[in-house]
């Protein structure tokens, strides 16, 4: 099998989210959050003998390919199809709590690549950008439907796109004309929509709309800070966390909430006596993000964004954690 995906930042995952003492032959667990086409989880199984791992994505198809990847672990690994948000929520009980716990909320190269789903405007397909195809809405969805100032503010807010408004009302133009359906076509409407010195910059000018479009399809911003809680919260003490980001609107989340799980106190500075158990939960294992070297990058570009933050646990954290957190 063909794998089209290199996982980013292998090393320092494999360094800083090893299982704790040595040697490994005694059994742990590790949630793969985001098994994609099992990169990190393959090297992870081949690194370390006592570990077992359940593998959780909201594609069937590219699990689809992982589990063919990583069938020669046997029941060293186990899968889960759905969303994170989910497995954590309701945390199996059919297995033990985890040792460490990866998410690595970039998209994999096999969506761009391979999916056919119009996650990339490289290619002409369908409009689509469901990672779980039993999702109700589409990229096309919102491109036909949403009013032209509700596309405008999501395309600023998720994608930080400074021309959100030309570039909704050019969409609202454009679908006036009959239905927008395919990556082809939304990316030269914004093409067009664009001056002409916007259209040559280090990206192309669909990008930012098109990453909106899909963290507004697949709710990824609005799944990560309860993900982030209850995963930690189902983490054995002294377990480790590990979160590769890929933006600023997903690493601000989990600065914040890794930076509440660090403190002793996190109550609002009115209230006199402090109602949030005034005890750190986590060490903070990486005081700055780690991001990829060189070399990485020149092998690996999509890396070139790649940031991780690890905790190890010291205790649960209760809901005065995730204030000051931000949501979308």
């Amino acid at each position: 099998m063909e794998i089209v995906h290199t996982p980013v930042l292998l090393n320092e995952c494999l360094s800083l989210l090893s299982p704790v003492g040595e040697p490994y032959e005694n059994h742990c667990l590790m949630i793969d959050s985001t098994l994609g086409e099992g990169g990190h989880t393959y090297n992870f199984l081949s690194r370390f003998p006592g570990l077992s791992v359940v593998g959780l994505d909201a594609d069937s198809a590219i699990q689809a390919r992982a589990k063919e990847r990583l069938s020669q672990f046997g029941e060293r690994i186990h899968f889960y199809n759905g969303w994170f948000n989910d497995f954590y929520q309701n945390y199996p009980s059919e297995y033990d709590k985890p040792d460490i716990i990866l998410f690595d909320l970039g998209i994999s190269v096999f969506h761009y690549e391979r999916a056919q789903r119009g996650f990339s405007f490289r290619y002409d397909e369908k409009l689509d950008m469901r990672l779980n195809s039993n999702s109700d809405t589409s990229a096309a969805d919102l491109v036909n439907d949403l009013p032209e100032e509700k596309l405008a503010d999501l395309i600023y807010l998720y994608g930080e796109e400074k021309l959100s408004r030309r570039i909704a009302a050019a969409i609202v133009a454009a679908r006036k004309g009959g239905k927008i359906e395919s990556s082809k076509a939304l990316a030269q409407i914004i093409w067009d929509a664009v001056p002409a010195n916007y259209r040559y910059g280090n990206i192309h000018p669909a990008t930012r709309t098109f990453q909106a479009l899909r963290i507004a399809v697949n709710s990824e911003l609005k799944r990560l800070p309860s993900a982030l809680h209850n995963a930690f919260n189902d983490l054995k003490v002294n377990g480790k966390m590990g979160v590769i980001t890929f933006h600023s609107l997903e690493d601000r989340i989990v600065k914040n909430y890794f930076r509440n799980l660090g403190k002793q106190c996190v109550c609002p500075p009115e209230v006199a006596i402090c109602r949030c158990g005034g005890k750190q939960c986590a060490e903070i294992l990486t005081r700055k993000p780690v991001c990829p070297t060189e070399e990485e990058v020149k092998t690996n570009s999509p890396s070139r964004s790649a940031k991780l933050r690890v905790v190890r646990k010291i205790c649960d954290a209760n809901e005065f954690r995730l204030d000051g957190v931000v949501g979308y």
